[in-house]
C-alpha cells in the first residue's frame, strides 16, 4: 500500500460525504465502515509481502546460498532490541537495587550490556562466519 493510495483517499471522501448527508448519528457506523477497508487493504498488502519474502527464501534454499546481508538491512532490529532492553532495564534495575543494593544494579547492567553486545555481534563479519558454520542451524 502506498503513502497516498488513491482508492483510500476516495474512500474517505465518500465516508466524509456520507457523514454530512446522514448526520452525526451515523459516525460510528461510518468510521467502523471505513477502518475495515483499511484494515483489508492493510491485510493484503501484508499478505503480498510475507508471500513475496516466502518466495525468496525458496529460493535461496532451492539455490542452496543465503542472502547478502547489509548492515543496514538489520538496522531497525538491532534498534527495536535496544529500545526493549531499555525499557526491561528500568524494572530490573528497581528489582536489582531494592534486592542487592548496588551490586545487583551493578551485576543487572552488566547483564543488559552483555545481552546487547551479543545481539549487535551478530552483525560483525567474523560472526557472521561463524554462524554459517554453525550446527544450530539444521
Amino acid at each position: 500500500m502506498e503513502a497516498r493510495d488513491p482508492e483510500l483517499k476516495k474512500e474517505l471522501d465518500a465516508t466524509l460525504h456520507a457523514r454530512r448527508e446522514l448526520g452525526e448519528e451515523y459516525d460510528a457506523a461510518l468510521v467502523e465502515s471505513f477502518l475495515e477497508k483499511v484494515e483489508q487493504r492493510l491485510d493484503g498488502t501484508v499478505d503480498r509481502r510475507v508471500r513475496r519474502q516466502l518466495a525468496e527464501q525458496q529460493m535461496v534454499v532451492a539455490r542452496g546460498t543465503r542472502p547478502p546481508q547489509s548492515a543496514e538491512g538489520n538496522f531497525g532490529e538491532r534498534f527495536g532490541f535496544a529500545i526493549v532492553s531499555l525499557i526491561l532495564a528500568i524494572p530490573l534495575s528497581a528489582i536489582a537495587v531494592v534486592n542487592a543494593n548496588l551490586e545487583g544494579l551493578i551485576v543487572a547492567w552488566f547483564g543488559i550490556v552483555g545481552v546487547n553486545a551479543v545481539h549487535a555481534a551478530r552483525g560483525w563479519p567474523w560472526m557472521r562466519g561463524r554462524r554459517e558454520k554453525s550446527d544450530w542451524d539444521d
